[in-house]
């Protein structure tokens, strides 16, 4: 919401310039440079003017905090209808919340995105798994044949069928709000929507920055099922099943019978 009028070129690094490191950055390090190259692309430096910052929503008065507070429990039109609520949630980590949020705004540094913005080149756009199709965050969570096959083996797990839409949005509420189901099972799926998200990101940037990969079987048994266990015993004391009755009736452990 804040753009800065700058007194040469940041994000392009342009006349030979280049950042340089005293190590070889570790996979998350390279993701967060990314973001920054994006925020930074389209910033430029002019010799001889004097830099300030604009606040966009309201050019005439400038930044308050009262206006910020409205811009964010009001929103614009163009975000009206986003399920911003379904994206917090007591039980999962702020940094996974944050991310969903970036998920259902397309904000996600998708190779897609990262090409618009001029900080990856056209012929690197594939997604990272090999389907042959362009990465943005619609094909990687929803149609990628290869990541979107673990919403299926978790609705097979949880003992849930449904159709899965195309649109991340509508997904999202889809899968939390199935019918006849009460506010606690709401409250279990949508955990699990925003944890498998978080998962299938994760596994996208261990393909792409550290070569390592791992079955949507390997993903859904050995991070879903012991993450949403790790999250659910974390701020519920008297969870007491173990790994063995978790892994085969997750309902009958929360008390949440079908």
């Amino acid at each position: 919401m804040v753009r800065r009028r700058c007194s040469g070129r940041i994000g392009g690094l342009e006349d030979g310039e280049r950042w340089s490191w005293r190590r070889r950055l570790w996979a998350w390090e390279e993701l967060l440079l990314e973001e920054c190259r994006a925020l930074l692309f389209d910033i430029s430096l002019v010799p001889n003017v004097l830099d300030f910052l604009e606040w966009l929503p309201d050019t005439a008065e400038g930044y308050s905090v009262s206006g910020a507070y409205d811009l964010l429990t009001n929103g614009d039109d163009s975000q009206m209808g986003l399920p911003f609520e379904l994206v917090w949630h007591p039980q999962v980590p702020l940094k996974v919340s944050v991310f969903a949020w970036q998920v259902i705004r397309d904000r996600l540094p998708t190779k897609a995105n990262l090409t618009i913005r001029g900080v990856v080149p056209a012929d690197d756009i594939l997604c990272v798994s090999g389907c042959g199709h362009v990465e943005t965050a619609g094909h990687l969570f929803l149609s990628c044949t290869t990541f979107a096959s673990l919403w299926q083996q978790v609705r097979d797990w949880i003992g849930f069928s449904g159709v899965d839409p195309n649109i991340i949005t509508d997904h999202l509420v889809q899968f939390t709000h199935l019918p006849g189901v009460g506010k606690a099972k709401r409250s279990f799926l949508q955990l699990i929507w925003l944890l498998c998200a978080w998962v299938l990101w994760s596994e996208r940037n261990n393909r792409l920055f550290n070569n390592s990969i791992n079955i949507v079987p390997q993903l859904l048994d050995k991070v879903i099922k012991l993450l949403s266990l790790g999250w659910l015993k974390a701020k519920k004391v008297v969870f007491v099943y173990g790994t063995q009755r978790w892994w085969s009736d997750p309902f009958a452990c929360l008390g949440l019978t079908n």
